[in-house]
Formats: C-alpha cells, sequence, structure tokens
C-alpha cells in the first residue's frame, strides 16, 4: 500500500475479533518503532509487548479502551536518558516517545494490523501493576488486533479540518 493510502485509509479500531497478531508482523512493527529517529539517537524509548491473559487484565484495571485486543503495546521512556533542550525547561522523552509510537502505529496498518492509540488509562496504576523501573515513564497504549467484521471508523474519523486551517507561512 502506498503511504498516503495507508494513512488515508487507517483508523483507530474499537473493536477487535480476538485473533492474535502474527510473530512476522510483531517483528516488523517493533522494528518500525526501533528505526523511529530520537534526539541526538538516545533511543530512550522501551516496548513492552503484554499479550498474556494476566498482563492484559492488568492493562483492563487501568482503561477501558482495551475492546479485546490481544495485544497491547506500553510505550515507555527512560526519564534519565532524554535530551534536555538549552533553555532546561523542556526533555526529549514525549515528543521521542511519541515518534516511536507513531512508527509502531504505521507500521501495524502496512501489516495489515488494526491499532488503536490509548491514552485513556492511568499510568501510575499501570506502572505499578506491571512492576516497571521507576525511571521509566509510560506514554500510550497501542491496542493491535484485527478488526471485528462490524467494525469501522469513528463517524467523525473523515473528517478533517483543510490545510489553510492548520498551516500558515510565517
Amino acid at each position: 500500500m502506498e503511504f498516503k493510502e495507508l494513512i488515508e485509509k487507517r483508523y483507530s479500531c474499537k473493536k477487535y475479533d480476538g485473533r492474535q497478531v502474527s510473530e512476522k508482523a510483531l517483528r516488523e512493527i517493533l522494528e518500525a518503532g526501533r528505526l523511529a529517529p530520537t534526539a541526538k539517537n538516545l533511543q530512550e524509548q522501551h516496548i513492552y509487548v503484554a499479550q498474556s491473559a494476566e498482563v492484559l487484565a492488568m492493562i483492563d484495571e487501568c482503561t477501558p479502551c482495551r475492546y479485546n485486543a490481544p495485544t497491547v503495546l506500553v510505550v515507555a521512556f527512560d526519564k534519565n536518558n532524554v535530551y534536555t533542550y538549552p533553555d532546561g525547561l523542556r526533555e526529549s522523552g514525549i515528543e521521542d516517545a511519541a515518534i516511536v509510537a507513531t512508527h509502531l502505529m504505521l507500521a501495524a496498518a502496512d501489516q495489515g494490523v488494526d491499532s488503536c492509540w490509548i491514552n485513556c488509562f492511568h499510568p501510575d496504576k499501570l506502572h505499578k501493576l506491571l512492576g516497571l523501573p521507576d525511571n521509566e515513564e509510560i506514554l500510550m497504549l497501542l491496542d493491535l488486533g484485527h478488526a471485528a467484521e462490524d467494525a469501522g471508523p469513528l463517524p467523525n474519523h473523515f473528517s478533517r479540518k483543510h490545510l489553510d486551517q492548520t498551516v500558515s507561512t510565517i
């Protein structure tokens, strides 16, 4: 699929059929995340692959948004290994992890795997339940699976502002 077609057709899947993502597709998705650019190439991301019933139940305690996805990627970053901007007011962890997550999401679409970016969850509770290291912060969850037969995009999915409403020349 051409990139433009991929980004036009991809939507946030809210209903999965329960079929597991193939190991080959998962490996390609994770590789795309590994190749994502990060500030100063620090690669502070850490991706946790959740597929066991036990870990998925922990995730369900922290979000209503798993939608029966058989795989969830927990995208975190090492807070102690980030680039600090010259003004000292910002660090690159969140943006770098978001770039990685975007690569994961688009690679999933390229592999024929449906996904949903989840930001409706309790990060501190999930961090504790999963026993993650103190230096890591969870940015987001990425549901992965195959859309149920009756799944589809939300009604407003194709409603986009015109370019002149979101872009200005300065």
